[in-house]
């Protein structure tokens, strides 16, 4: 059969249509036609001018080959005719709606090409953010924790004297309570209380072990709250971690181990550790942890001469309070002392990173200053 550029112009008699096949053949003809024009680059001229050829209603191609194809058709093609031709017009509409949508892109694209930004500048250095150092700290420490077994539990921050004091062994008018003043709230007149700021993590311990049977392994991360007046080493805030391990064969040497583990993998295979006899109400024995001076190496000389600043030439730093669980506080939580045991300990993080990091004043962490909290991306 002919190949025409446009065979809607004619009948099909004219074309020597006279079967179904030689219809399709027709119709396949007319929509590689419609492809192609509708594959060029089209502005929204030219895409309104393809779609008058291809739709318009007095001369589009749409509407010769109904006049000129389907109206004439005998019956037997008259069907075929119909068929294709409903094809070629979902074709014509789907492609000329989706050339429509690219036009009115290009379109918008190029008329807003004036405002854009140059890609090709360098671009604005925004600062990223880190963590704080006291948070640092705290991971570090949590990240260690987490490598022999313990958990991270947490517990709200104003407690009952019964949590803060009773359960860990401090009852009323015990003198320990003057070393850990802290503040009160003022409650309306019936409420039940009174209420307070914890003055450590330890509250946590007794909620914990509420809550759970042996084996219990847990670090306690949190603020703690004291009436000190604030200097170089001391404030009305400030972090702990509290320890507490506690199954049916837990012994000393498990918790000299566990400590010593620690110090080393937080301040380096180096450093050296001693304990020394101390008294806490909540544990049975109590020691104080020293680890050898970090900053003149434990020889009690300065690097430039001179005893060391910092531990004033007794080669050793105070670090934190530990010991063995005090019997008497099982007797809180509905544990057999005779048939428990375990060890707890307190740590100050301010404390750690001021060693770590070489801080003299602890009032440093709370004050905000972007110089300082620059020195530890």
């Amino acid at each position: 059969m002919p190949t025409v550029d446009n065979p809607a112009g004619k009948t099909l008699a004219e074309l020597g249509a006279a079967s179904p096949d030689e219809v399709a053949q027709l119709f396949s003809e007319v929509r590689a036609l419609f492809d192609n024009q509708a594959a060029k680059q089209l502005d929204p001229a030219t895409w309104e001018a393809l779609k008058q050829v291809w739709t318009g209603r007095k001369s589009g191609v749409l509407t010769l080959i109904t006049d000129n194809w389907l109206k004439p058709a005998t019956p037997e093609l008259k069907r075929a005719v119909g068929q294709e031709l409903n094809k070629l017009k979902a074709q014509v509409e789907s492609t000329l709606e989706a050339r429509k949508r690219d036009v009115e892109s290009l379109a918008e694209h190029a008329a807003s090409a004036k405002d854009r930004a140059d890609l090709s500048l360098p671009g604005v250095l925004r600062p990223v953010g880190t963590h704080h150092l006291i948070r640092q700290v705290f991971q570090e420490i949590e990240d260690i924790f987490f490598s022999i077994g313990f958990s991270v539990v947490e517990g709200p921050e104003i407690e009952t004297p019964y949590y803060n004091f009773e359960a860990l062994n401090i009852p009323e008018f015990h003198p320990v309570r003057d070393d850990m003043d802290t503040f009160y709230l003022e409650l309306p007149k019936g409420a039940p209380g009174p209420l307070l700021l914890r003055t450590h993590t330890s509250p946590v311990q007794i909620r914990t072990m509420e809550k759970r049977q042996p084996p219990v392994r847990v670090i306690v991360p949190g603020k703690v709250y004291r009436r000190d007046n604030p200097d170089a080493t001391h404030s009305f805030m400030f972090h702990q971690i509290e320890g507490l391990a506690v199954d049916s064969d837990i012994t000393f040497c498990d918790f000299t181990g566990t400590i010593d583990y620690f110090v080393k993998q937080f301040f380096g295979e180096s450093v050296k550790t001693r304990f020394r006899p101390s008294y806490f109400p909540f544990t049975e024995p109590s020691v104080e942890f020293d680890v050898s001076c970090v900053f003149c190496g434990g020889s009690g000389t300065a690097k430039s001469g001179g005893t060391c600043g910092k531990c004033k030439g007794s080669r050793w730093i105070e670090l934190f309070g530990a010991g063995m669980v005090d019997p008497a506080v099982y007797g809180f939580v509905n544990y057999d002392p005779k048939k428990v045991s375990g060890f707890a300990f307190g740590i100050g993080i301010d404390r750690l990173a001021m060693l770590k990091y070489g801080i003299d004043d602890i009032q440093a962490f709370f004050q905000n200053d972007v110089r300082f909290l620059r020195q530890f991306p």
